[in-house]
């Protein structure tokens, strides 16, 4: 087990954007493998929760989000994916969240996001922020491989008084997978591949036309109104809950309110004039968004990011 105080200490000092060591990313993510490979492909999780979409590398956001949402483990948080890229501060944001998930296992849940992959994150930032912080790419193996052990999807736990669940993930559905118990016996541990239902789940995005499509990202589909409704009906879920997409108030429901997008990073790639959102899902799965600005602007490193 890791030791509380040097967790801690780790936390204080992220939490004022300070890049850990190569050598305690190295433990840091050891830690978290042997929380993570414990854990159940579907891991229930209890409500009240706090539901977070994508980050992307936007550390001091991150912590407006914490201000807005409540600080943890005081607030019981799950997050869908996409920790790195694009942003200024991956390494400090997902850094900050795996340790938080090392000292709080109960009360804050991480998936892994499409940009959680080695191939992705060598194209847009996360790898090139590693070599220019740390001078060589362990610390991007480290993390990378830590991916691997990221779960796909989670649902909230039933609760006494109601049979329904909300499922969560990343991207959306697969034509591959009618079942939660098709995606529980998944194998998970492996880098994403580039077809498949593993790569559905992280990559597919909801449409307001029926049926399944081609998705334009190239890789995953989109799925219809039609497809949700009856995979909930199939499932017993009461809501799919999902990040992925960059919308412009920061959470954007489908036509039918069976599928929600949430997305948690403001003026995205610095440049998007978007609000972010979190959304908090109750004892009685009653759901309340909570909208928020960015953090005050920070002065921002000298890189040269692509921005995408």
């Amino acid at each position: 087990m890791p030791e509380t105080g040097d967790i801690d200490r780790q936390i204080e000092q992220l939490m004022e954007c300070k890049a850990l060591s190569e050598a305690e990313v190295k433990t840091l993510c050891e830690q978290a493998k042997a929380i993570l490979v414990e854990e159940w492909n579907a891991q229930p999780v209890k409500c009240p929760v706090t539901v977070c979409g994508d980050i992307h590398g936007q550390f001091y956001d991150l912590i407006e989000l914490f201000k807005i949402g409540g600080s943890s483990p005081d607030t019981n948080y799950l997050f869908m994916g996409d920790y790195v890229d694009r942003g200024y501060y991956s390494v400090e944001t997902v850094s900050l969240l795996v340790d938080l998930k090392v000292r709080y296992r109960n009360r804050l849940t991480i998936l892994r996001g499409n940009h959680e992959s080695r191939q992705i994150t060598q194209v847009y930032g996360f790898y090139d922020e590693c070599l220019r912080k740390y001078g060589n790419a362990n610390v991007w193996k480290h993390f990378t491989d830590l991916f691997d052990y990221l779960h796909h999807f989670l649902h909230t736990d039933r609760t006494p008084f109601l049979s329904l669940w909300v499922f969560c993930l990343h991207g959306g559905l697969s034509p591959s997978l009618d079942t939660l118990d098709n995606i529980r016996s998944l194998d998970r541990i492996q880098e994403v591949p580039h077809e498949g239902p593993m790569c559905d789940l992280l990559w597919s995005d909801p449409n307001d036309r029926c049926g399944w499509g081609i998705s334009p990202r190239g890789a995953g589909y989109t799925f219809g109104q039609d497809i949700a409704t009856q995979f909930n009906h199939t499932n017993g879920l009461s809501l799919i809950s999902r990040a992925h997409q960059f919308v412009m108030e920061g959470f954007n429901w489908s036509q039918d309110k069976n599928v929600v997008t949430v997305f948690s990073a403001p003026i995205y790639c610095y440049r998007c004039g978007n609000m972010a959102a979190i959304l908090e899902i109750g004892e009685n799965m009653d759901q309340n968004f909570l909208q928020f600005d960015p953090a005050p602007r920070q002065v921002e490193p000298e890189t040269n990011r692509k921005t995408l």
